[in-house]
């Protein structure tokens, strides 16, 4: 199965992708790893462009094949990067699974974008500003929502384990 993770920074979709892949035992594609780790090889000095999406993309298919769960995590704007998830999942021979990570309360987001700490090394995290005026396209098409202002991380994991086996069992 691949679990596209997605939703702007600072909702908190790392630090659920992080406990679905221990408790799934699942292999964790952070976009954000990819690009900044392509930034550091000084082949990409500041924009990464597609690259890193790309990249995931191919690794994904790759640990898919291979009989993996994978759990893709990015901000995932736009419907182009969607399809293009879906469309591992589908070559793949595999389910996707679609997860909008948000955090309702604007005050909340802030303080969580403002107070973070980078756990890559060198990776300059975004201000709340650019969070706030990001580019985000409204979702083409249902997919399960999470708002960490309301769910905790135990509940929202345990909403996700839930609705997979729920979906696993109708199929």
């Amino acid at each position: 199965m691949l679990i596209i993770m997605s939703g702007l920074p600072g909702t908190g979709k790392t630090t659920i992708a992080r406990e679905l892949a221990r408790r799934l035992k699942a292999t964790h594609l952070r976009v954000d790893t990819i690009a900044q780790a392509l930034i550091s090889s000084e082949m990409l000095r500041d924009e990464v462009g597609p690259a890193d999406y790309i990249v995931a993309y191919a690794l994904a298919e790759e640990n898919l094949r291979n009989g993996g769960t994978v759990i893709a995590d990015s901000v995932n704007a736009i419907t182009i990067t969607r399809q293009a998830w879906r469309n591992v999942a589908s070559r793949a021979h595999v389910e996707a699974f679609e997860i909008h990570v948000t955090c309702s309360d604007a005050e909340e987001h802030r303080r969580r974008v403002e107070t973070r700490v980078s756990d890559i090394e060198d990776m300059i995290l975004p201000t709340w500003k650019e969070v706030a005026e990001r580019f985000y396209e409204k979702w083409d098409r249902d997919t399960t929502v999470i708002d960490t202002f309301t769910t905790g991380l135990d509940e929202a994991v345990s909403l996700i384990l839930g609705k997979i086996e729920s979906r696993s069992r109708n199929r």
